[in-house]
């Protein structure tokens, strides 16, 4: 089986090499790392792919995570990933997280979000490029978001929304992905029960944690277990589908 990681963040996985030699070992041909912040993005953009394996190819997304805006450096950071964008193959990770204590009440901080997340759509809709897209508790604001800016090609990441904005963003086209949270998550195994199987990707959000387990990129393996299991196919034939949804919409 040929499988691809769609959203993970090398840059915090503990021995990086070995992870990425088990994930070579279980068939995963393709890994996209996703850049969060300053820090983060310059790692991703500069370092991410030295550790390309024979059999495994890293690609680099640069982006400004809802949960890491510097306001005092927005527009740098912005303009950062403007300049780099022919050498990425998606912006990523960006969106909108109103989950957060600190914001929940306080307009302030969503608009801030709201104003990044906008830019960075804009960004990536001037240059074509896919987005990976964090929704946690702004699930309607973001899918709105997305299909108001007009951005061609969208995947929401580990999303876990409402059954109404789903319908919304697989309406547009649209992609969802499926992590091994779907062990346990009523939302996500929600999500993807009713997502058809050609709008679905895999990915593990490495280094994150499931259950206890730090998780790396040969645990798609178990996201792919999920899906197949959910979508009552095999897990080859799950493989192949999701592989193909990744290659369409970034372009591999």
């Amino acid at each position: 089986m040929e499988l691809i990681d769609t959203h993970t963040h090398l840059e915090s996985i503990e021995q990086i090499d070995e992870a990425l030699i088990r994930a070579e070992q279980v068939g995963i041909t393709k890994i996209i790392t996703m850049g969060v912040d300053q820090k983060s993005n310059l790692w991703v953009l500069n370092e991410s792919t030295q550790h390309t394996r024979p059999n495994l190819k890293i690609y680099p997304s640069l982006g400004i995570h809802p949960g890491w805006i510097d306001e005092q450096r927005v527009d740098v950071d912005l303009k950062f990933i403007e300049e780099n964008i022919d050498q990425i193959i998606a912006v990523g990770e960006i969106g909108l997280d109103y989950w957060y204590k600190a914001v929940r009440k306080d307009e302030q901080k969503k608009n801030l979000q709201r104003q990044t997340f906008r830019r960075l759509l804009e960004i990536a809709k001037k240059h074509k490029k896919p987005v990976s897209i964090h929704s946690r508790g702004a699930w309607t604001d973001c899918v709105d978001t997305v299909i108001e800016i007009g951005v061609k090609k969208a995947v929401f990441h580990w999303f876990t929304g409402s059954l109404n904005d789903l319908n919304k963003l697989l309406d547009k086209g649209y992609y969802v992905s499926a992590t091994p949270a779907l062990s346990y998550s009523k939302e996500h195994i929600s999500i993807i029960e009713n997502t058809p199987l050609d709008r679905i990707l895999l990915e593990t959000d490495s280094p994150v944690t499931y259950q206890g387990e730090t998780s790396e990129p040969s645990h798609v393996l178990k996201a792919l277990h999920y899906v197949a299991e959910l979508k009552k196919e095999k897990e080859e034939t799950a493989a192949q589908i999701t592989t193909e949804n990744a290659k369409r919409i970034f372009g591999f």
